[in-house]
């Protein structure tokens, strides 16, 4: 499912929709959005639709947040959390390829990733860590077999 982000459309990295301050404000008002949150300046929204989705027996990935996670496993009970691990070199490179922060910006978001990842996998032991430090073909391949793990047990 692609969220919306208050981030230029030209802005690359991510197949999201793209929108204003101002639209995503009104969207959040008129109900569009199962989750929103604020996070590095920007606004994100996960679209109603999901809840549809999910009641036709779908299964839905999003990219959510850390400090919102809470809110997400309060809505959605049966949520598979996965937190996206890097090795801070591989994850420094990837930042400085995607030229959207500053180098101040991209050694902040390192010491915070590094905090966030460690307080949320010792205080939430239904996250499952997944390294995504190698190419993307072995990050899904582990993903998916994760999902059918969890689906053979239900």
């Amino acid at each position: 499912m692609r969220r919306v982000i208050t981030r230029s459309a030209e802005a690359v990295g991510e197949a999201a929709q793209a929108v204003s301050v101002e639209e995503f404000e009104h969207m959040r008002d008129r109900g569009a959005f199962a989750l929103s949150w604020q996070a590095n300046g920007l606004r994100y929204g996960i679209p109603i639709e999901i809840d549809q989705w999910l009641l036709e027996g779908h299964d839905v990935l999003i990219n959510g947040s850390r400090a919102h996670l809470q809110k997400a496993q309060m809505r959605y009970p049966n949520l598979l959390a996965v937190l996206l691990t890097v090795n801070q070199d591989v994850l420094r490179q990837r930042l400085l390829a995607r030229n959207r922060e500053t180098l101040v910006e991209i050694e902040e978001r390192l010491e915070r990733n590094t905090r966030f990842a460690g307080d949320l996998l010792a205080s939430n032991p239904q996250v499952f860590a997944l390294d995504n430090s190698a190419d993307l073909q072995h990050t899904v391949a582990t993903l998916i077999g994760l999902m059918d793990k969890r689906q053979a047990c239900a």
